[in-house]
C-alpha cells in the first residue's frame, strides 16, 4: 500500500495550538467515540476528483468539451459524470503516512474508523476498500455533495453530537471540525490552525504543511535547462555576437516552455511515474503538488515565455518556439510511445533549439552544423532508451509505457554507436571544408577535438550499457567530471585555432 514519497509509516506528529488539559484527546475514554477521516487532502496527499479529470482527459481530450455542462449540473453531479468514465486505481495513490498511522493506531485500540469524503461513493468506497483500514465509507451522490455544513450534518445523524472526531485539511472542513468531538488537522497552513481551534478548542495538529515554493521548483526541473544551451551554438560557430541580447532571451523562452512541457508531462504521466521507483518521488507523483497545481504552474510558465518571445521582437524565434512546442506536447502525448519515432523526434528537438538559435542570432545555419547536431543527437536519444531498457532487465519493472521491449536493447545500442560515429564522420568532413578556413587561423588544431568526442560518445555508451547511466545523457554529462574535462579540452582546441 503506498505511503507517499517516504515509502514507509510513521508516527504522527502532533502538536496543539492551544494547552490541552491531562484529561484531553491523548488519555480521555475513546472507545466509543468514531475516528472519521477525509479523502482528499488528508489521507491521499492529491484531489482524487482533479486526478480523475485530467485521467479523462488523457484518454479522451474530447471529454474536456463536456465538462462545462458536467459543473453546470453541479459539483456532486460533475463528480458523478466524471466517476462515470474514470476511478483512480487508489492502489497508485499516494498515502499521508501520518494519517494511516493514526488509523491504524485507532483501529489497535478497537475503535472504528469511517472514511468520509465529497469525492464521489465509488471512489471512497474503491480506496477504503484498497487501503483495508475503514469500517465504513461514505461519499458524494450525484443528488448529495458531502462537504461542508452537509458533511457535519451526516456525521452528527449517523454518530451523534460529538460522537466522532474528524481529520480533515482544509477551510471547508471548519464545520466538521465544530461538530467533532476532537478536531485533527492535516498540513495546515498556520491561518487554518488557528481558525480550527477556534471552532473546536479541542483541536490537535500534525503532518505540518509542506513547502510549496521547493516542490514547484522541482517541478521545474531547472538542471535541465542545461540542454537549451544549444541556442548559442550558431553565434559562437559563426564567430558573431552580434544579437546576444535576443540570444539570451530565446534561451531563457526557451527554459521555461521545456519547464512546462515537463509539468505537462508529469501530469500525463502520474500513474506511470508512482510505479516507478525514481520518478514516485516527482512532486505530483508524491503529492507534493496537486493537479490543479500542475495546469496552473503550466500556464504560468508558458505566459511568461510567450512575454520573453515577445521582446525578442523576432517572429521567426516565435515560429520555432511555437514548433518547439507542439512537437514537445506531441511526444509528451503520444510519440514517446511510438518505435522509433520516439527517438528521431528526441533528436529532432535538440537540432530545434539550434534553428532558435541560428534565427535569433540572425546567423545563416551550417549545414554541416544540423547534421552533426542530428546523428549525436540521434546517438544520444538511443543512449537514453538504452538507459531505460537497462533499468528494466535491472530491477524487472516492464511497465514502462514505452515501444521497447528488452529484447531490443541490442538493436538500440547499435543505432547509439552508428549515430554517434556518423556524427564524428560529419565533423571530420566539416574540418576539411573552405569555411573551416575562413573562420580559424590554424584550423589543423581542431582536429584534436575529433577523437575526444568519439572516445565520449562511446564512453557514454559503455555506461549505460554498464547500467551506471542516468535518465538523461544530457543531465549526466552535466554532472560527470569526464565529460566536463573534454568539453574543457575542446573548448581550449577551437580557442587555439582560432
Amino acid at each position: 500500500m503506498p505511503t507517499g514519497s517516504s515509502g514507509r509509516y510513521e508516527r504522527p506528529r502532533m502538536t496543539a495550538e492551544t494547552p490541552i488539559s491531562a484529561s484531553g484527546p491523548s488519555t480521555a475514554d475513546t472507545s466509543g467515540i468514531v475516528l472519521v477521516a477525509d479523502l482528499d487532502g488528508t489521507l491521499c496527499r492529491t484531489d482524487t476528483l482533479h486526478e480523475a479529470v485530467l485521467a479523462l482527459v488523457t484518454q479522451n481530450p474530447a471529454a474536456l468539451l463536456s465538462l462545462p455542462g458536467w459543473l453546470a449540473e453541479g459539483r456532486a453531479a460533475l463528480k458523478a459524470r466524471v466517476m462515470d468514465e474514470s476511478v483512480l486505481d487508489p492502489a497508485t495513490l499516494p498515502l499521508n503516512p501520518d494519517v494511516v498511522a493514526t488509523l491504524e493506531a485507532a483501529r489497535g485500540e478497537g475503535r472504528r474508523t469511517v472514511l468520509v469524503s465529497a469525492s464521489d461513493a465509488r471512489q471512497v468506497a474503491a480506496v477504503a476498500a484498497a487501503t483495508g483500514l475503514f469500517d465504513e465509507a461514505h461519499g458524494s451522490s450525484a443528488g448529495e455533495n458531502l462537504k461542508g455544513p452537509a458533511k457535519a450534518a451526516f456525521l452528527t445523524d449517523r454518530f451523534g453530537e460529538k460522537g466522532f472526531d474528524y481529520i480533515g485539511d482544509a477551510a471547508a472542513d471548519l464545520p466538521v471540525w465544530a461538530a467533532a468531538r476532537e478536531a485533527i488537522t492535516v498540513a495546515a497552513s498556520p491561518g487554518l490552525r488557528r481558525a480550527a481551534t477556534a471552532a473546536n478548542p479541542r483541536t490537535t495538529h500534525m503532518s505540518p504543511p509542506a513547502g510549496r515554493a521547493g516542490a514547484l521548483m522541482r517541478a521545474m526541473r531547472p538542471h535541465q535547462w542545461s540542454k537549451n544551451v544549444l541556442v548559442f551554438l550558431p553565434m559562437l560557430a559563426a564567430h558573431d555576437l552580434g544579437n546576444i541580447l535576443v540570444v539570451v532571451l530565446t534561451f531563457l523562452a526557451f527554459c521555461l516552455t521545456a519547464s512546462a512541457v515537463y509539468v505537462i508531462n508529469d501530469l500525463l504521466d502520474l500513474g506511470a511515474d508512482r510505479a516507478h521507483p525514481r520518478k514516485r518521488a516527482r512532486p505530483f507523483a508524491a503529492g507534493d503538488l496537486s493537479a490543479l497545481d500542475g495546469v496552473g504552474l503550466a500556464a504560468g510558465l508558458l505566459l511568461a515565455a510567450l512575454v520573453l518571445t515577445a521582446l525578442t521582437a523576432t517572429p521567426g524565434v516565435f515560429a520555432v518556439l511555437g514548433i518547439y512546442f507542439v512537437a514537445t506536447l506531441a511526444y509528451s502525448a503520444w510519440l514517446k510511445r511510438k518505435l522509433i519515432l520516439d527517438i528521431l523526434l528526441l533528436a529532432g528537438l535538440y537540432t530545434i533549439r539550434i534553428v532558435a538559435g541560428g534565427v535569433a542570432a540572425s546567423v545563416p545555419l551550417s549545414p554541416w552544423l544540423l547534421g552533426f547536431s542530428m546523428f549525436i543527437f540521434l546517438a544520444l536519444a538511443a543512449v537514453k532508451r538504452q538507459t531505460e531498457l537497462a533499468d528494466q532487465m535491472k530491477t524487472e519493472r516492464y511497465g514502462s509505457g514505452r515501444a521497447y521491449e528488452v529484447e531490443d536493447l541490442p538493436v538500440i545500442r547499435s543505432i547509439a554507436i552508428g549515430a554517434g560515429q556518423a556524427a564524428i564522420l560529419v565533423l571530420a568532413l566539416y574540418l576539411t571544408s573552405d569555411a573551416v578556413s575562413a573562420l580559424y587561423d590554424t584550423p589543423v588544431l581542431l582536429w584534436g577535438i575529433v577523437p575526444l568526442l568519439l572516445y565520449w560518445v562511446l564512453r557514454m555508451i559503455m555506461k549505460t550499457h554498464r547500467g551506471l547511466m542516468d535518465d538523461d545523457p544530457i543531465v549526466y554529462a552535466a554532472t560527470d567530471r569526464v565529460s566536463l574535462l573534454i568539453l574543457i579540452a575542446c573548448a581550449c582546441f577551437v580557442v587555439a585555432a582560432a
